[in-house]
């Protein structure tokens, strides 16, 4: 759930990197919620849970957007490439791969590997057999 949380802590940063794992998580979460209150909305046929429904999908545009570019940064890309998503047929299933490719490894031109960041690191003879 941190995941989550992380990504709406950066609502509309769009420079560094995202590991699969924040992207995906958020992406998961961010469906349940959605999916949760859409169904809630219809079964109810609640015009209030209507417009709570719009209002989250409004409220996580920019952070669904800001963690879509980290994650492409991570690959090594620009931004610019979500634009791909609007070719049709071909075009999501494109930005689908790239967001399942594993990031670059070590620093590149949009910052330092997501996944050297924090966390304890193993010291010497940690990994002996």
């Amino acid at each position: 759930m941190h995941y989550y949380t992380d990504v709406l802590k950066k609502y509309a940063t769009f420079q560094g990197r995202a590991r699969r794992a924040e992207y995906w998580m958020f992406a998961l979460f961010n469906a349940i919620i959605a999916g949760v209150l859409a169904i809630l909305a219809v079964v109810t046929r609640s015009t209030a849970l209507y417009v709570v429904y719009g209002l989250y999908i409004l409220a996580t545009l920019l952070p669904s957007l800001g963690v879509l570019v980290r994650r492409l940064h991570d690959t090594g890309r620009s931004g610019a490439w979500f634009f791909i998503s609007f070719v049709p047929f071909v075009g999501g299933i494109w930005l689908l791969v790239l967001t399942v490719l594993e990031g670059t490894p070590g620093d590149n031109t949009y910052g330092p590997n997501p996944k050297g960041l924090g966390g304890p690191q193993p010291g010497p003879g940690a990994y002996a057999v």
